[in-house]
């Protein structure tokens, strides 16, 4: 079945920094959805970023017979996810190439998360410390799992899960996008629900809030623009010092006209947002 969907998604540069270097992508038409988080100093995070968001966009928006392949097929996973890690490659790839090229970028990449949304399915894809998050039944679950030296700890049993807060190396990740030649997102597939709420996010946001805040403004019942509008003042009461991101994709059941809308003329998008 065809959920519809509703989306917003909002970036601000903060109460501390000068330039944003955060991005973010959406086309509802295609169901992708993109968060990244640039980092290199001067203006190459924000070129990182922006690299990544509209290469991604880019490949979703391609014929599909017109689509670059890296690597193998992974089995296990669906098309969607598929696709998803080839346009993550791609970006890698172009990121790479433009710090190769030019000093001013040299060591530039960012962070991203994808999402991939087809019918009642959607994938997840992730490198770096991005989020995405889904609430269900009004409880917040976590999708993805840092890319990050604290969160490497506590996989390996060296730190506490309740002592990440703690650590003077929280903001310290270990796979990027642009940092080496090839990259390696994790993916996984996931059913859609009609009432579910997913949040997408940069550590600008889920650094500072608590996931209980996080779940008690997605769970308060309102739009998606209004979610992201209280997410991003919840990160500045929270004296976030980073830019702050976030998307927030709504699944619902179809209205009686998107049904029959849908009758009488397959295959055609029925709305479309995107930036």
């Amino acid at each position: 079945m065809k959920l519809k969907i509703q989306v917003a998604g909002v970036t601000d540069v903060g109460l501390v920094r000068t330039n944003n270097e955060d991005n973010l992508g959406y086309d509802t038409a295609r169901g992708i959805f993109v968060v990244c988080d640039g980092m290199g100093g001067q203006a190459a995070g924000e070129r990182a970023s922006k690299i990544a968001v509209d290469t991604v966009m880019g490949h979703f928006r391609k014929p599909s017979n017109d689509q670059e392949i890296f690597g193998m097929e992974i089995e296990l996973l669906s098309g969607r996810a598929n696709a998803l890690a080839r346009a993550i490659h791609l970006a890698n790839q172009a990121i790479h190439d433009e710090a190769s090229r030019d000093e001013n970028y040299a060591g530039m990449g960012t962070t991203i998360v994808a999402l991939a949304v087809e019918g009642d399915q959607f994938s997840v894809a992730h490198v770096g410390d991005s989020r995405a998050y889904l609430l269900r039944g009004g409880v917040l679950q976590p999708l993805t799992s840092d890319h990050s030296l604290v969160m490497e700890q506590v996989r390996r049993g060296l730190l506490a899960l309740e002592d990440v807060e703690k650590s003077t190396v929280q903001n310290v990740i270990v796979r990027s996008l642009g940092a080496e030649e090839s990259v390696d997102p994790d993916l996984a597939d996931h059913e859609l629900l009609a009432g579910d709420l997913l949040l997408m996010c940069s550590d600008g946001l889920s650094h500072f809030v608590h996931d209980d805040r996080l779940q008690e403004v997605l769970a308060a019942g309102t739009s998606p623009e209004e979610a992201c509008k209280d997410l991003i003042q919840a990160a500045k009461d929270a004296e976030s010092n980073d830019n702050i991101t976030c998307l927030v994709v709504k699944a619902a059941e179809p209205s009686w006209s998107d049904r029959v809308l849908g009758r009488l003329k397959p295959g055609r998008a029925k709305s479309l947002e995107s930036i």
